[in-house]
């Protein structure tokens, strides 16, 4: 057998276990990341950890190249998809979706030219829209901060609740939240105006709460950044009724007063992490690299943070 006769026989053996193995992209990756900008401390650990899988993935792949996106606003959003789309021409997408009805569209138009779809956190409200759906846990984010309000107040109160912005989410919170409640006729939801996970905005709902109910045993902040400026406007109202503020996400500050026992109406969180950005990223880039695709849902689970195991959700040099 001549060298070449050889080498072609070899060529020969090499694509039939090729074509026998798993399969494999028929192109390389070019990865679209759109997110929020960083305008609270949450989604500052969304853009921290979208751009450190970046660097992780890139340089592990040869064949990824991803691009990041960051808007202020749905709007905004909706024309960076269409950039990537049509300018990046992306074959694979990570969204995570400022808000959910406004942005189903221009996500499905991306889908619509061929890119694989995988959403984040806020779904959309067609879900024919993606390939794929990561998560946190919203109904165990809604529910354990109910429980544990209700367990506290010994089933009888009065509450009242900071909502986020109008998402798929924050209604499955605001439902597990509610259904646990129903078990409690004694324990009264006052009110629950959206706060859209904003410190200042916060503030001024809380303000209104304040001055609306001279009586609140508890408050759901249902976030951590929430939770800052509802304690700010209670120190400024000098109210004393309040027995808990309940945050959400396990914020490394909330979290670091539960250790230090540093306030008595923060004694418990539930844990929300933005690194799930960074797992949706590397599950999507590894999965289009094989030519394969992910499980329709992924849900990260929420679990209640107390004195007890704070130290595991406590991350210091995180930005968040």
């Amino acid at each position: 057998m001549t060298f070449i006769t050889r080498r072609l026989a070899l060529t020969a053996v090499a694509a039939a276990a090729f074509a026998g193995g798993p399969a494999l992209a028929a192109e390389k990756v070019n990865l679209g990341v759109s997110i929020p900008a960083a305008t609270h401390s949450f989604m500052g650990g969304i853009n921290y950890w979208a751009n450190q899988a970046k660097k992780d993935l890139e340089k592990q792949y040869k064949d990824l190249k991803i691009t990041i996106k960051t808007a202020a606003n749905a709007p905004e959003q909706a024309n960076q998809l269409q950039d990537l789309s049509t300018v990046t021409k992306i074959n694979a997408l990570v969204v995570f979706p400022f808000e959910s009805a406004a942005l189903t569209k221009p996500v499905a138009q991306v889908k619509a030219k061929g890119a694989y779809v995988t959403v984040v956190d806020r779904g959309l409200t067609d879900t024919s829209a993606q390939d794929a759906y990561v998560a946190g846990d919203n109904t165990a984010f809604g529910k354990i901060p109910a429980e544990y309000i209700a367990k506290k107040l010994n089933g009888k109160g009065n509450v009242v609740a900071l909502r986020g912005i109008a998402t798929t989410l924050d209604n499955e919170r605001m439902d597990a939240f509610n259904a646990v409640l129903k078990n409690y006729p004694d324990i009264k939801l006052l009110d629950a105006k959206y706060a859209n996970w904003n410190r200042d905005d916060a503030f001024k709902v809380t303000q209104d709460y304040l001055t609306r109910f001279k009586e609140i045993d508890a408050i759901w902040a249902a976030d951590d950044d929430m939770a800052v400026g509802v304690l700010k406007a209670i120190e400024q109202a000098k109210r004393t009724d309040i027995k808990i503020v309940f945050g959400g996400a396990g914020a490394k500050g909330m979290v670091k007063t539960i250790l230090d026992n540093k306030d008595p109406r923060i004694q418990a969180d539930v844990s929300y992490s933005p690194k799930f950005i960074y797992d949706a990223i590397k599950l999507t880039a590894e999965a289009r690299l094989k030519g394969e695709k992910l499980p329709a849902t992924t849900i990260i689970p929420s679990v209640l943070i107390t004195k007890d195991n704070a130290k595991d959700f406590y991350h210091p040099d995180s930005p968040f």
